[in-house]
């Protein structure tokens, strides 16, 4: 083909991808020139403050013991959404002196109950306050004083003691998972030399940590801390185990809930508190561990949130074996350009969108005009590219419903199921396995999920159906999900994340340590998949998956038994029940507080190239949902439809959000999140290999398969072809989302530019050369090659430059399958916008 026209056909094209990919122009930085904190003044002056809406955290306050403490933050909220944290500016005074009152901490003095009293701008609030057991010190615990100085300290962590094998022949366990054997190994080991209970200030535990010995942690803290002293104080008393009466964490809290940080200037002072199962709490903040999200956006400096550029982080406490965060925005102090007005409640996704960008203070781009939007959603919902002709009749049309019109269309389209079919296949293991899975009982596992999704059987319907599936691989193909995954407690992990979206797998070996999850957890899940049977049938080929009604796990830290307990929830009856029917039951109940969500985030995954939660099967404490508000409301949406896929997916496109320009303002250029403008994504490899075969006319062939297949109809996860391993096509090995790659690199470059598919389907399908030979005209075949593979015309630019090339060469086809390639080639093409 001709270079030359390839190079200047590449420049013009690249032109115009680059204005659809939106690469932002330099603009100027909002806190630019502005001094630091005078953010933070602006917003809360005194005359703000006067009808600014005060509220204290906690709301209640209870001392307990001579050692409790608690610290009291005070947050304004302003007319604007804003909050700030006033709780230096404010004056703290207590009705009745049963607490030292040292800035916002509370120390206790004597019992009684009294109310502390926070004063500011003219505003008054009363907090009321419980002292009891002041002048009693209290016996110190393991698990409730020692370990939390432990795993604070770092000493648990998985770089430290904490690893599997331990580090300088001292181990614990994970971040305090398994609290007797830590126990023990810190009271029994090396001849109680970690504790010296003659010389406490001698014990290997405090001269390593406080760096008077050589120690590959280095120094910990020092003499003179807290930490120390409560050490100290420990071994003193004889280094004691908990009595069976020791109160036992139930909980923490992380304060304040939320916020909204003006960018470049504020600061939020966090607390934690922790609740006992005797009713008391602790302020734990300062052995509490606290993470950011984004330190872009928000930074931790020590218990001090820092405001940086706009955005949205969440911050995560970590404490025992619990897990919370609280969201924060921080957004500019003035929008840039106008937001969005509210909308009614019928506008369901609109409304919970634009909400959050008008506290963001972001403006969304406008809605993508009319051919932008007949791609996108083609293929979006079918895989397919429109037809020149689809796209013409599409423009003319003055419908105005034209749009809600066209996604019918495409709804009742077989390719619409056969999308869903691939997704929920990489999903659900689809793929023959040596030993396992025969070509045929995989064949018959995608036709099985095939008829139920053509047929647009409910989701949790065809959940039901599969999980609760037995009989022979052949005659109840449902059962290769047990099938293709032999090992029951990986089973009961790929459960979780499919149907649930969570990775529980950390929870085996220890708890988790950024979600809620711990080994009781794992193990009482995992128990709900520990009795399924598997035996040979009367066809060698064939295995029979039955429930054994017998099989048990076992806690590996306890060696106990552990019955079935849903995740997060009770320990249901299972005596006489198929364990995996039980479960399945749980998992689709329209109260299950997981399923449907996840179901709604995949859905919106699809649609706008990046989760509510994302990665959409990574659901954790520390990965919460950008926007938790939408998320509930798609999920009642969903359950309201009755898992309808079909309505639900088109209230979704059918929302002004998902029809939005690429193209972003000053305002959202840099939001990924929140869909203020539609995001940039590349095909992935079976929907291009497939775009690239209906443009060229040239069809696919695989293994298995007619020609003319589409390669989202393959049905083995094991078959595929260099260009799907290359544009990364899952082989349905593992059941993560991750597993399919869309992110471009220099390999697919290469392969596109040097590889035999483009230019081999070109060729393959003659379409130049039928066009020329039935007389269209070269300008015709520009305008047509446009059409089919960007759906737009070409430019004024890109027609003079093709037609110089055309006036200068004596042979328009090798010109018009130059233009050709150079098409299939372009990031336009390559990328629905």
């Amino acid at each position: 083909m001709s270079s030359a026209l390839n190079r200047a056909c590449s420049f013009s094209l690249l032109v115009t991808a680059l204005a659809l990919l939106g690469a932002p122009g330099a603009q100027a930085d909002p806190a630019a020139g502005r001094e630091p904190g005078a953010a933070a003044l602006t917003s809360s002056s005194l005359g703000a403050l006067a009808s600014a809406t005060l509220s204290v955290f906690p709301a209640a306050l209870e001392l307990s013991g001579a050692r409790d403490l608690q610290t009291v933050l005070v947050q304004a909220r302003f007319a604007d959404g804003s909050t700030a944290d006033v709780t230096t500016r404010a004056r703290l005074s207590l009705a009745a002196p049963l607490a030292q009152l040292e800035g916002a901490t509370l120390r206790p003095l004597r019992d009684g109950q009294t109310t502390l009293r926070v004063e500011l701008a003219g505003q008054r609030l009363d907090v009321p306050l419980k002292v009891a057991r002041a002048a009693h010190k209290g016996r110190l615990s393991f698990v409730n004083d020692v370990l939390p100085v432990l795993t604070r300290a770092g000493c648990n962590m998985g770089s430290c003691h904490g690893s599997s094998r331990g580090k300088d022949g001292f181990r614990l366990s994970l971040f305090g998972y398994d609290p007797r054997g830590d126990y023990t190994r810190i009271t029994r080991e090396l001849a109680a030399r970690r504790v010296d209970l003659f010389a406490p200030k001698a014990s290997l535990l405090l001269r390593k940590a406080e760096g008077a010995v050589p120690h590959t942690g280095g120094k910990l803290f020092g003499a003179d801390s807290e930490s120390y002293d409560l050490l100290r104080e420990w071994i003193a008393a004889g280094a004691p185990g908990d009595a069976k009466d020791t109160p036992r964490l139930t909980g923490i809290e992380l304060y304040p809930p939320q916020g909204v940080l003006l960018e470049g200037a504020d600061q939020q002072r966090l607390v934690v508190r922790a609740t006992y199962s005797d009713g008391s709490d602790r302020d734990v903040t300062r052995f509490a561990t606290l993470l950011s999200t984004d330190a872009r956006t928000a930074e931790l400096r020590g218990e001090t949130l820092v405001a940086g550029v706009r955005g949205e982080a969440w911050v995560m406490a970590r404490y025992g074996e619990y897990s919370v965060a609280s969201g924060f925005l921080v957004v500019p102090p003035a929008a840039e350009l106008p937001l969005p007005e509210a909308r009614p409640d019928d506008h369901r996704i609109d409304r919970r969108v634009e909400d959050k960008l008008r506290q963001l203070k972001i403006a969304p781009s406008p809605v993508a005009d009319d051919l932008t939007f007949l791609r996108r959603v083609t293929l979006d919902l079918c895989g397919q590219l429109p037809t020149p002709a689809e796209a013409r009749a599409f423009v003319a049309s003055q419908d105005p419903a034209k749009r809600s019109q066209w996604i019918d269309r495409l709804l009742a389209r077989k390719e619409f199921a056969e999308l869903w079919v691939m997704k929920w296949a990489e999903r659900l293991l689809v793929r023959r396995v040596q030993n396992q899975v025969s070509p045929k009982a995989a064949l018959r596992y995608f036709e099985w999920l095939e008829e139920r999704l053509a047929n647009n059987v409910p989701i949790d319907q065809v959940v039901r159906d599969l999980l609760g599936a037995q009989g022979g691989v052949f005659d109840q193909p449902a059962v290769n999900f047990f099938q293709a995954e032999r090992d029951n407690k990986k089973l009961a992990e790929n459960v979780a994340q499919v149907f649930l979206g969570m990775r529980i797998q950390c929870a085996q070996c220890h708890n988790h340590p950024f979600d809620r999850w711990t080994q009781d957890d794992y193990y009482g899940w995992a128990a709900f998949f520990s009795q399924v049977g598997r035996k040979r049938g009367g066809d060698p080929r064939e295995t029979i998956v039955f429930d054994r009604r017998g099989g048990e796990v076992k806690h590996p830290v306890t060696n106990k038994v552990v019955p079935p307990k849903f995740l997060g929830g009770e320990r249901p009856n299972t005596r006489g029940k198929d364990r995996r029917a039980v479960a399945a039951a749980w998992i689709t109940d329209p109260k299950n507080a997981y399923f449907a969500p996840n179901v709604a985030n995949l859905v919106w995954e699809h649609f706008f190239g990046v989760g509510i939660v994302h990665e959409p099967d990574d659901v954790r404490v520390s990965n919460p949902p950008s926007n938790p508000e939408l998320l509930a409301a798609l999920a009642e949406r969903l359950i309201a439809l009755k898992f309808d896929l079909r309505r639900f997916v088109r209230e979704v496109v059918t929302s002004e959000a998902y029809q939005r320009s690429a193209l972003p303002n000053r305002s959202n250029a840099q939001d990924l999140r929140n869909a203020s403008h539609a995001r940039v994504r590349r095909l992935r490899a079976e929907v291009l290999l497939d775009s690239i075969a209906q443009a060229t006319g040239a069809p696919n062939k695989f293994a298995g398969l007619p020609l003319g297949a589409r390669a989202v109809r393959i049905p083995d996860g094991a078959t595929s072809n260099y260009f799907l391993d290359t544009f990364g096509r899952p082989r349905r090995e593992g059941v993560c989302t991750c597993d399919v790659q869309t992110e471009p690199n220099l390999g697919q470059a290469l392969h596109l530019l040097n590889g035999d598919t483009v230019t081999g389907k070109i060729r393959a399908g003659q379409k130049v050369k039928r066009w020329l030979e039935g007389k269209k005209t070269p300008a015709w075949i520009v305008d047509e090659l446009y059409l089919t593979c960007l759906t737009r015309e070409p430019t004024a630019q890109e027609r003079a430059a093709i037609a110089a090339r055309l006036k200068d060469h004596k042979n328009p086809q090798g010109v018009l399958e130059d233009v050709f390639w150079a098409l299939l080639n372009s990031r336009e093409f390559l990328f629905n916008h």
